[in-house]
């Protein structure tokens, strides 16, 4: 019985604290009591180092890495940039070249257009010259052919007079004496009377 007088004792001080602790409680605007604020400055503290840890373990590397991407898309937009200006300059570098070469092609066809025509002037007077020398030729030809045919025809005639001459006299002449009477007849009758 006397545990049993103990046990309800020990209710009975329970029942008490219990109704101290709801009575206080409801005395207390924001049940803020001194283990709530010690509590509630642990967590502060708490919370205050594992910004810190993270920051020094999670943040900073974040930091270094965004800043680090940062300037290599500043240094890659820089060069892209240089890299534009370089493309820019190469294609006026090489519009340039293609309006010399252009330049080059014209005064290349120029010159072979002036020595083509050059060229046409000296075939024409080398067929000129040749035309001239052919002419020249046929002309000696002519002129050679021109005596043949005089020294035939006086030969005719020498022997035409050479027969005539021995019907008339009756004899035969030798033949010195039948030029020698040609050439004295020839030069009564003048060479222009018998050549035409």
């Amino acid at each position: 019985m006397v545990q049993q007088l103990l046990t309800l004792a020990r209710m009975t001080v329970a029942t008490g604290v219990e109704a101290t602790t709801a009575a206080e409680e409801t005395t207390r605007l924001f049940g803020l009591d001194m283990q709530l604020i010690h509590d509630t400055l642990i967590m502060a503290v708490n919370v205050f180092l594992i910004f810190f840890i993270l920051s020094y373990l999670v943040f900073n590397p974040a930091r270094k890495m965004l800043s680090g991407r940062r300037e290599k898309v500043e240094a890659d937009l820089q060069a892209a940039e240089q890299d534009k200006k370089d493309a820019d300059a190469l294609k006026k570098e090489y519009e340039a070249r293609i309006e010399k070469a252009d330049e080059e092609a014209e005064d290349i066809l120029s010159k072979a257009r002036s020595k083509a025509l050059k060229n046409e002037a000296d075939i024409i007077a080398e067929a000129k010259e040749e035309a001239a020398r052919l002419m020249e030729r046929a002309d000696t030809e002519i002129e050679r052919e021109r005596r043949k045919a005089i020294e035939g025809m006086k030969q005719e005639i020498i022997d035409i007079a050479g027969a005539m001459a021995s019907k008339a006299v009756g004899e035969k002449m030798d033949v010195e004496i039948q030029e020698q009477l040609l050439n004295e007849t020839l030069k009564e009758m003048g060479e222009d009377t018998w050549q035409n």
